[in-house]
């Protein structure tokens, strides 16, 4: 979703189309694990589903394979990652997350996937996803914390400088990788009930290191090369530390990320189903 904080051509090194890889990458690495605390929260009987900030369509193609009687709807406001969510088999439509087109009442649940980060006040859009949702309808949001974002072994000299660098000029942008430890409040103060926590984690002793790269790799340092947040020899040496990690056997990875649910108010109490 294109917002103050996010441009899906200087996100990452490659303009869109390494965003589109980015984005696939991503969902190919933790969606699964995303899909199981969805499913115990109740996804498969809370339709219609609107992925909200939908980009690609990366996320509703896989629920779409895995719930294929659950109708959903993809929105963003990007063109540009609406036309390959469309080539993928995905119904998608363009809208802006603060005025969706939609009547109220009429959408069983919405996925929000690392999208609140990239706004600068979620109030307002948080208000307009319960605004559409049924009485009871499902809010998901799955977002990441910079400081909760897991763990990696061996660490490098030099290397959390440049992480540091790197949040300071994105919340300069609006966007806050901080984002996931608002979200209980935020979803209380905008009238959601029943709000829960879900943690999902995924190691290298699952998928290959390299398969990491998307979080750990140098090129989401490029973009702020090119603006002059960090420099030259910052993408160096982050660079030099990915090549280091990939290539040492005993690396290890454990990334984190949290999924806050909470529900539109006046539905019936709701046990979540467990999955085992």
């Amino acid at each position: 979703m294109t917002t103050l904080g996010y441009d899906p051509e200087r996100i990452t090194a490659g303009g869109v189309a390494g965003e589109v890889a980015r984005l696939e990458a991503q969902a190919e690495l933790t969606f699964a694990e995303e899909l199981r605390i969805l499913v115990d929260l109740g996804l498969p009987h809370s339709g219609p589903l609107v992925d909200l900030g939908c980009g690609t369509g990366s996320a509703a193609k896989r629920i779409s394979a895995a719930l294929p009687r659950l109708p959903v709807l993809g929105l963003d406001v990007s063109p540009a990652l609406l036309s390959r969510a469309a080539d993928g088999g995905v119904t998608v439509a363009g809208a802006a997350a603060c005025a969706l087109p939609l009547r109220s009442g009429t959408v069983g649940s919405v996925l929000m996937r690392y999208v609140v980060q990239h706004l600068p006040g979620p109030a307002p859009v948080l208000a307009e996803v319960r605004r559409v949702l049924r009485p009871g309808g499902l809010l998901a949001v799955v977002e990441t914390d910079e400081e909760l974002w897991g763990l990696a072994q061996p660490t490098f000299s030099g290397l959390e400088a440049v992480h540091r660098k790197a949040a300071a000029a994105r919340r300069t942008t609006g966007t806050s990788r901080r984002a996931a430890r608002q979200l209980p409040r935020l979803l209380r103060e905008c009238g959601f009930t029943d709000i829960v926590v879900r943690p999902f984690a995924i190691t290298n002793d699952q998928v290959p290191t390299h398969d990491f790269a998307i979080h750990l790799g140098p090129d989401q340092f490029a973009p702020l090369v090119a603006t002059g947040d960090l420099s030259l020899a910052d993408l160096s040496h982050a660079a030099y530390c990915w090549n280091r990690f990939r290539s040492d056997p005993g690396a290890w990875i454990l990334l984190l990320g949290l999924i806050v649910a909470g529900r539109a108010p006046g539905g019936p109490a709701r046990t979540p189903r467990r999955i085992t």
